[in-house]
């Protein structure tokens, strides 16, 4: 196959190009745009139709490397794609996709609301001021703001966050960086309530590390021992701490790390089989197609033929 990839598959290479710009310097790409936006002040803000306008409200698959997105859907409803799921998503609902993650939209025309990303050293400078972990910014996430004070005072919140974004005010930063805390506090008790099960403030450090030592190592094959000795902890306790916190043990996490990569390779790039297994640290291509098969239920390649067959609807 020659000449420029598949439309489908266009802004997954294009974003993946900006991977390797991101970690020179501050320096990020946003879907769609072929220079690359450096940002001072460390976020950008803008309304759904702003971009979404221009593609027929519609924002093919991509993904975003240091780059942390909220969503904030006011009025009309869309269609998302995470990956390989799809959900649905009406107005006064907020969705939050962490980087790395593949994500597109279908919104119905005219659809309003905002769109705010944020480069990673604000979200953990944030996280730093606040002295404790933020739950739910390691996974994309879906809430529903209601009729109650709290949800009220959240929308005002997006609402004024757009507006002092757009001007140019004395102290500006520090009342954007203010803005995005209390939306990120919202977000973050929102996930707590969903939790069943909440552990000691520190088994809660404990997970957060054993999610960041995953997304760096997942392709090493470690077993659950190399990460609980990373963290500090035993096996045991790690496997506790992960039940507890996820419902799936240690073991169950890494490997759906290591598939979710897995499955993306295979539905959004022209990467056989054989070039997905080696870069996910297979040494033999056959035993992870087993692997593959075992988990997910089909062969790899049946599963690229139904993505690609789901993708084209």
């Amino acid at each position: 196959m020659s000449g420029n990839p598949p439309f489908r598959f266009r802004y997954f290479f294009e974003t993946v190009e900006a991977m390797n710009i991101v970690n020179e310097a501050r320096v990020f790409k946003l879907y769609g745009e072929l220079e690359q936006w450096i940002a001072p002040d460390l976020v950008h803000c803008e309304s759904i139709a702003t971009r979404s306008s221009l593609h027929n409200w519609h924002i093919m698959p991509h993904l975003h490397h240091g780059l942390f997105q909220i969503l904030y859907l006011e009025h009309g409803r869309a269609r998302i794609t995470l990956d390989d799921t799809r959900r649905d998503m009406a107005g006064g609902q907020v969705l939050l996709v962490p980087q790395r993650f593949i994500h597109g939209f279908q919104f119905e025309h005219g659809a309003q609301g905002h769109v705010i990303t944020i480069a990673y050293p604000l979200l953990s400078r944030i996280a730093h001021h606040l002295g404790e972990e933020l739950a739910g910014l390691g996974a994309p996430s879906q809430h529903t703001l209601g009729d109650d004070a709290d949800s009220r005072l959240t929308h005002s919140m997006f609402t004024a966050l757009a507006i002092e974004y757009r001007q140019r005010a004395a102290q500006r930063h520090g009342r954007i960086e203010a803005l995005l805390t209390a939306i990120l506090i919202w977000a973050s008790r929102q996930t707590l309530q969903l939790q069943p099960t909440q552990l000691a403030g520190r088994s809660n450090q404990h997970f957060a590390q054993f999610e960041l030592l995953i997304e760096e190592k997942y392709t090493g094959h470690h077993p659950v021992g190399y990460y609980a000795g990373r963290i500090g902890i035993t096996s045991a306790h790690l496997n506790t701490i992960a039940r507890g916190l996820s419902g799936k043990s240690a073991l169950q996490l890494i490997h759906e790390r290591v598939l979710l990569e897995a499955k993306r390779n295979l539905a959004y790039t022209s990467m056989t089989v054989s070039v997905v297994s080696y870069a996910l640290g297979f040494g033999d291509p056959a035993y992870f197609t087993r692997f593959f098969k075992r988990h997910i239920g089909l062969a790899p390649k049946d599963f690229r033929a139904q993505a690609g067959a789901l993708m084209g609807q």
